[in-house]
């Protein structure tokens, strides 16, 4: 369910220090399957991380926003905002619309949570 990784993006590049060395803030960039549905990510410090809006838009789109929304204060689940150069990779892999000027982030482990959260709620129809 969670574990089927589809594919990577590849390395974003980044600035190089004097010495050679890449600063912080590199990441990768990919997709990955869940629950059936294909989710571009961004591999930052370690932690995937997956763009709010897709997630709401392509993984719980049955489930009005405010629902979510509230889903994510009981669980506690903070999001991030992402900065420009990881704003630009979400949009190259189109997780986010090119018209996006600001983006959230949420973590694959609190992804996971929220959707085991909304498994109970049943579609709008």
């Amino acid at each position: 369910m969670f574990l089927t990784c589809e594919g990577t993006f590849g390395i974003v590049p980044t600035t190089m220090d004097y010495n050679g060395e890449a600063r912080p803030g590199e990441f990768h960039a990919g997709y990955q399957e869940i629950e059936g549905i294909n989710l571009g990510y961004l591999q930052i410090n370690g932690t995937q991380m997956f763009a709010l809006a897709q997630v709401l838009s392509d993984l719980f789109k049955d489930i009005p926003r405010t629902t979510i929304s509230k889903k994510m204060e009981i669980l506690k689940i903070k999001s991030r905002r992402c900065d420009l150069q990881e704003l630009r990779t979400l949009k190259a892999i189109n997780s986010v619309p090119i018209r996006a000027v600001k983006c959230s982030l949420i973590s694959k482990a609190d992804l996971e949570a929220l959707c085991t959260s909304c498994k109970s709620l049943s579609p709008r129809r």
